[in-house]
């Protein structure tokens, strides 16, 4: 039997926080979630500060692809950052990292390293403008690009609007928002502006929102579309780049970008992000034609993690258990809702899937889809499941490491169970 739980010290500590950070927080993200504060994470689980523990399907929002704290990524960024951390110049690490992850991948000919994914995709963008000498580019609806100006929207009657104040809404105006796997949209757009179109941009699986795959065919004939019309295809893979494999999407679903951009799950979690794509491309960086700057990009710790992420995912690849313990606990999930009369909904690949409430048992296929669900009804259930010790976030997606196994999935239906139980 589960007991019920308490968060005495974690409510002292909101307290104190709301005292300087706004709303207590250090990221929006975050206003909206469970006040908790954890004290540690190793694997798959996490521990409050009150002595909860959670199995954990957050995973940081993705990063921790190999779960909390991994000794050997951890080790290797200690060893590296005791001899320094940022040299305003170079070290052996960072090319050693960036060669790993390229043969990793296959398909990239360059690459630069960065700190986040929001400012890697900043950094493709700016590519292709002075590649093609055009403007604008193409996304689409429930794709999450980053939280700068020309990039973070709320998607109203399928327009683009600003989603925060203080956001210059003349920079929303440069992307052009188109529903998701809907080719004859992309078509239509690119007949009548291609002129226009230096890039088209998208999450190549929609991860962000529903776990959503492309259409077949849908991919290609986007590659054709930008091909004909000079026109760069950018996969943002920050969320699946080498969570569904080693090429990361575009392993999967066979089609090459021209650009990439890639997160934290390259480095165990640790704070780094990466543009890789054509070298034509890419070395307008090396050029100095087009800037790309940073002081940490490619500091000490992100190298080391990089590159001890990279040797354990081609010594020992977790995709095989992953795929197991994700397929599993999405079959337990469905079987949990028929028992206790709940529609819950389960959609997407195993290592990053997505759970709703609706009547309609079908998968839904884009953003609108999702909108037909009960979100209100699933976030709060979301925060039952985390008040009973199964961390997940609201918005839907489950995240699955290389650290879950049979035992935290045993855990996770007993606590799903026992939560739904009480519904």
């Amino acid at each position: 039997m589960i007991s019920v739980r308490s968060f005495e010290r974690s409510h002292e500590l909101h307290d104190r926080a709301v005292e300087f950070a706004p709303g207590g927080v250090h990221s929006n993200v975050r206003l909206g979630t469970p006040k908790v504060f954890f004290e540690r994470g190793k694997g798959a689980w996490l521990w409050d500060v009150d002595g909860n523990d959670y199995v954990d399907y957050l995973l940081g929002q993705g990063p921790m692809f190999l779960g909390h704290a991994p000794d050997d990524i951890n080790q290797a960024v200690a060893d590296a950052v005791s001899r320094g951390m940022v040299f305003g110049a170079q070290h052996p690490l960072e090319v050693e990292a960036g060669h790993k992850v390229l043969h990793q991948l296959g398909w990239a000919e360059r690459l630069r390293f960065g700190v986040s994914g929001t400012e890697s995709v900043q950094g493709a963008l700016r590519l292709a403008r002075a590649a093609t000498g055009k403007t604008k580019f193409v996304r689409f609806e429930g794709h999450y690009h980053g939280w700068l100006d020309n990039v973070l929207v709320t998607v109203k009657d399928h327009e683009a609007r600003v989603a925060s104040e203080g956001q210059m809404a003349s920079h929303v105006s440069d992307s052009i928002m188109l529903p998701w796997n809907n080719i004859e949209a992309v078509e239509a757009t690119l007949a009548s502006s291609a002129d226009e179109i230096a890039a088209i941009i998208m999450e190549p699986i929609m991860f962000n929102t529903g776990s959503i795959a492309p259409r077949l065919g849908y991919l290609e004939r986007v590659r054709e579309l930008c091909d004909a019309h000079n026109i760069v295809l950018i996969f943002d893979e920050v969320i699946s780049g080498f969570r569904v494999g080693p090429q990361g999407a575009t392993g999967i679903v066979g089609v090459t970008p021209d650009l990439a951009t890639f997160g934290k799950a390259i480095a165990g979690g640790w704070p780094v992000s990466a543009i890789a794509g054509r070298a034509d491309l890419m070395d307008l960086f090396g050029a100095g034609v087009v800037n790309h700057s940073g002081t940490f990009n490619s500091s000490v710790m992100s190298a080391a993690a990089v590159s001890a992420t990279m040797d354990r995912l081609a010594v020992s690849p977790p995709y095989a258990s992953i795929r197991e313990h994700g397929g599993a606990l999405m079959e337990g999930i469905e079987e949990l809702g028929r028992r206790h009369g709940l529609p819950l909904r389960v959609q997407g690949l195993p290592m990053a899937f997505h759970v709703s409430l609706g009547e309609d048992p079908e998968p839904f296929t884009d953003f609108e889809g999702l909108n037909r669900r009960d979100l209100p009804g699933y976030q709060a259930l979301a925060k039952q499941f985390g008040d009973d010790g199964v961390w997940v976030a609201g918005r839907g997606i489950w995240y699955v490491s290389a650290e879950h196994g049979a035992a935290e999935l045993d855990e996770t239906l007993s606590r799903l169970d026992f939560t739904l139980g009480r519904q």
